[in-house]
């Protein structure tokens, strides 16, 4: 069996093209080809290919190419991302300091919430919840807390036609069941997960508002049900907490130099 990797070499010419164009802006098609040591009829398709999807521009006076501003906004959303984690975490660190309980940070991508940041408890039950996971937003309560506070048509476009998967008897069966818990949420300015993803598991989450006033992430404290349906005063004292954490990110978020979020 070879050991080679994989490889697609169309998509590694493309990406020849892109790296070139960001070390030399301005290039023809004909430099480009020169350059690579490529066919004029192969640069000529990869280029017009990676101009119609915002990678590639081309100057209309002059006709030569440059690097488009789909990287730019891409690069951008991974600098903001980066950011958002450094600037999270002392609000992390004392969360979880404060609760005793695993905390965690995430954002949204499409349908999906993703674990941007977390910090476990010894005495959480473990789950795969690693940073980078990705999961459905109906089932979760970082999910919850940033679905609910998007346009009601955005969260329909977005979710209406989606097959709620049975995570656990509590998962949300249907759409409209969805919508109701959300407006509960507003309501309360906080999101409950009363194990919808996994049995056992009760989560608490709060959103955490960028300058522009969209909500940006949401933090969340996770712990065993037996601790919440046994103490709820604890309950009652980690769900200020996370509230009152997710508004001192917040306003960390706004008082940034420059508006990233």
């Amino acid at each position: 069996m070879s050991n080679r990797p994989y490889v697609v070499k169309s998509v590694l010419k493309a990406l020849d093209i892109l790296e070139l164009l960001d070390e030399e802006p301005g290039l023809t098609i004909t430099e480009i080809a020169r350059r690579l040591d490529m066919e004029k009829s192969t640069a000529y398709r990869l280029v017009n290919s990676l101009k119609t999807r915002g990678y590639v521009r081309q100057d209309k006076e002059t006709y030569k190419y440059f690097t488009g501003f789909r990287l730019f906004e891409m690069g951008s959303n991974v600098v903001k991302d980066i950011e958002l984690k450094k600037l999270a975490l002392p609000f992390l660190q004392e969360l979880s300091l404060r609760t005793g309980e695993a905390v965690n940070l995430a954002i949204r991508d499409g349908k999906d919430v993703v674990y941007l940041d977390k910090i476990e408890s010894g005495a959480t039950i473990k789950v795969d919840l690693h940073v980078g996971k990705r999961m459905p937003m109906y089932c979760t309560g970082l999910g919850k807390a940033l679905l609910a506070y998007m346009p009601a048509e955005e969260v329909e476009a977005l979710l209406s036609g989606e097959v709620f998967k049975p995570f656990t008897e509590n998962t949300h069966k249907d759409f409209p069941s969805l919508m109701g818990d959300l407006e509960r949420i507003r309501q309360r300015g906080y999101a409950f997960d009363d194990e919808e993803y996994v049995k056992e598991l009760v989560c608490i989450a709060a959103p955490v508002f960028g300058t522009g006033g969209d909500v940006v992430a949401a933090l969340s404290v996770a712990l065993p049900k037996y601790r919440y349906e046994s103490d709820q005063e604890k309950y009652e004292k980690i769900k200020d907490q996370v509230v009152e954490a997710a508004q001192r990110l917040a306003s960390a978020l706004k008082g940034l130099s420059r508006p990233a979020f």
